[in-house]
C-alpha cells in the first residue's frame, strides 16, 4: 500500500507551493517523496520541433525522453479515458510517500490550502470527508479540523507524518 497524501483547494489557493515546501521538507527529513500534479487544462511539458514532440505528432501513443540525467515518459491518450488516480500510482516508483496536487474527489486524505486572494474560498471540506486538515493565510473561526499556517511547513510536514504513519516507519 502507498502512502498518499493530497494537497487541495481552489485555483490560487496556495496548493503548487505548499506542495513544494512540503516536498522540500519531508526530504530534508529523509524520507522519498514522489508527486502527482493534476491539469485541469491542456497541457504540454514538450516543446513543438523538439524530436520528442515530433514523435508525438507523428502519432506515437507514448514517448520516452531519456538522458544520463533524468527520463520522462509521456503518454497520448488519442481518445482513451484520463487514468485515474490508482492508476498513475501503479507506474510510480518506490517512495516512502506520494504527495497529490489536486484531485479534489479522490478518496485519499488531504489538506485543504485557502489563500484570501483566491478567486474561490467555500470551504471544500464542508462536503469531503477526506480532507483532514486546513491551511490558510487568513483567520478561520469555526473550523472544526486542525487549521494551520500556510506559511507554517515544519507543522504542516509534522501532521503528515503523523496521519500518514511516516513518523512510524524506520528511515
Amino acid at each position: 500500500m502507498r502512502r498518499v497524501f493530497g494537497i487541495t483547494g481552489w485555483k490560487n489557493s496556495g496548493k503548487t507551493t505548499l506542495t513544494e515546501k512540503l516536498v522540500t521538507e519531508l526530504v530534508t527529513r529523509g524520507w522519498t517523496v514522489s508527486t502527482v500534479k493534476h491539469a485541469h487544462h491542456d497541457f504540454d511539458i514538450d516543446k513543438p520541433g523538439a524530436d520528442s514532440f515530433r514523435h508525438r505528432q507523428a502519432g506515437a501513443t507514448e514517448v520516452a525522453i531519456v538522458s544520463g540525467r533524468r527520463w520522462a515518459l509521456m503518454h497520448e491518450l488519442r481518445g482513451e479515458n484520463e487514468p485515474t488516480l490508482d492508476d498513475i500510482l501503479a507506474r510510480l516508483a518506490p517512495a516512502d510517500i506520494v504527495l497529490v496536487e489536486g484531485y479534489k474527489r479522490e478518496a485519499h486524505k488531504k489538506i485543504e490550502a485557502r489563500r484570501l486572494e483566491a478567486r474561490d474560498r467555500t470551504p471544500l471540506s464542508v462536503n469531503d470527508p477526506n480532507i483532514v486538515a486546513v491551511a490558510a493565510d487568513f483567520a478561520i473561526e469555526g473550523e472544526k479540523l486542525p487549521v494551520f499556517d500556510l506559511n507554517d511547513t515544519k507543522s504542516i510536514a509534522d501532521f503528515v507524518e503523523q496521519i500518514t504513519g511516516l513518523v512510524a516507519q524506520t528511515k
